[in-house]
């Protein structure tokens, strides 16, 4: 607990000492705060059917605090400071990053929560008329996540280091146009260095139309990514049509989606360098089409991420800085830079009920197909099994305490065939079975 209760003391600490200064002119520094906190429990367990290693068992605790008041006594002009903590109580039953503990004979299972603190927020925000301007750390999530998100799934939940401009002057148009320079987070890493622009604007026709058009020119180094040979830069462009239909007890929701990546725009150190590992010509497909009957959910999803070529010169489609545990199965075969060498095709469906006082319960299945034909563990063969998984998830409101919710989940994946080439069969572990389970309380609440 020793981290969780440092980073509190110190926050309140330096709140109070903002809020305490004051100019000649008795204006304080920072004025009408307001204290926005979540505590996240979390136990994790994970067998991944690898005889080299362990069932994971990771019990953690996820402590965040932002305080956010008005700046030297300016309308519109507001500051924000803000930590993430993560505990695990000492306990060393599983991996995370790079920390192989161990049962005393195997390698404990991956599960991504390090214990580790950080400044999650300080930043500078101004509002002025349709015009919003920040500076500084914050959470940065575009769209539906695919491409830039905070994955707040994890634990240590990812902040970004930015500036950027957003606009909505013009009636149901709103634009915004970013400068990433760093981030942290989901490891426990420093920061990483970033010289990434984001541009993304929206149109609401009407309920039932909204286009969004985004350019995402992503170059950064690797430390932060999973990626050993540098660094990473491509530009990831498209746009997407989405809208609801509402026709009595039917609420209908859809969307269609494409985006290409091309080479980087922008450019780090790391990615000028090692340029010709970059070549970047993929292309992705998303479409959905969702219904609600009465609180009965009901979906269908096809989602493609392009392959990399047969000689190997151009990447596979790399949602990079997505928050992709959303996204191709909970049980994370398919997570950041892990695309597969052949794509991934995921053709889903889902099926659940939610009412007030139930909470919600769904049930999601996947089967996964390459893109392209991969090799098998037997040279000389190919295929495009990728296997298939199974998900299901409740949560729902805990009685008698405001802003407490609970969750019970789990994923469980089922083998393919595929492995990226004969050189590295272990590369995606799609040829072994996995499971993972958890059990989680989120209580979030604020001064407002």
């Amino acid at each position: 607990m020793k981290k969780i209760t440092m980073s509190a003391v110190a926050l309140t600490a330096i709140m109070g000492s903002f809020s305490s200064v004051s100019a000649a002119d008795g204006i304080n520094i920072l004025d009408d705060l307001v204290l926005d906190g979540e505590i996240r429990p979390r136990y994790e367990m994970v067998d991944d059917n690898n005889p080299d290693h362990a069932n994971a068992n990771a019990i953690t605790a996820r402590t965040k605090l932002k305080v956010t008041g008005k700046l030297m006594g300016i309308d519109g002009l507001t500051a924000s400071v803000g930590v993430i903590s993560v505990n695990n109580f000492g306990s060393h039953e599983y991996n995370w990053n790079n920390t192989n503990y161990n049962d005393g004979t195997k390698k404990y299972a991956t599960v991504m929560d390090p214990q580790y603190a950080m400044i999650s927020n300080a930043e500078v925000n101004y509002k002025v008329g349709d015009t919003l301007l920040h500076a500084g750390r914050g959470q940065v999530n575009l769209d539906n996540q695919r491409f830039i998100g905070t994955v707040g799934w994890r634990q240590l939940e990812r902040s970004y280091d930015s500036v950027f401009v957003a606009n909505n002057s013009i009636k149901n148009l709103s634009v915004l146009a970013a400068w990433v320079y760093g981030f942290q987070g989901v490891k426990e890493q420093p920061t990483t260095d970033a010289n990434t622009v984001l541009l993304h604007a929206a149109y609401t026709f009407n309920d039932m139309l909204k286009i969004t058009a985004y350019d995402y020119m992503i170059s950064a180094s690797g430390d932060n990514l999973g990626i050993t040979d540098g660094g990473a830069g491509f530009d990831t462009y498209g746009v997407a049509l989405t809208g609801k239909v509402k026709m009595d007890a039917v609420k209908l929701t859809y969307r269609a989606e494409y985006a290409m990546q091309g080479d980087a725009t922008m450019k780090t150190q790391e990615t000028a360098t090692n340029a010709d590992n970059y070549k970047a010509d993929a292309d992705y497909y998303n479409l959905d089409l969702g219904a609600n009957i009465s609180g009965i959910i009901a979906g269908v999803n096809y989602e493609v991420l392009s392959g990399a070529n047969e000689i190997g010169t151009e990447t596979a489609f790399n949602p990079l800085l997505g928050t992709n545990h959303k996204f191709n199965g909970w049980a994370d075969m398919f997570y950041v830079a892990a695309t597969p060498n052949g794509g991934l095709q995921d053709l889903n469906v889902r099926l659940g009920y939610t009412a007030k006082g139930f909470g919600k319960l769904l049930a999601v299945y996947h089967d996964y197909t390459a893109d392209t034909k991969m090799d098998t563990v037997n040279a000389g063969e190919t295929t495009d099994d990728l296997g298939s998984e199974f998900d299901i998830v409740y949560t729902n409101k805990i009685p008698g305490v405001n802003g407490l919710t609970g969750m019970l989940k789990y994923a469980d994946y089922s083998k393919g065939k595929a492995v990226n080439d004969q050189t590295d069969l272990t590369k995606g572990a799609w040829t072994r079975d996995k499971q993972v389970f958890w059990a989680q309380l989120d209580y979030k609440f604020s001064t407002k």
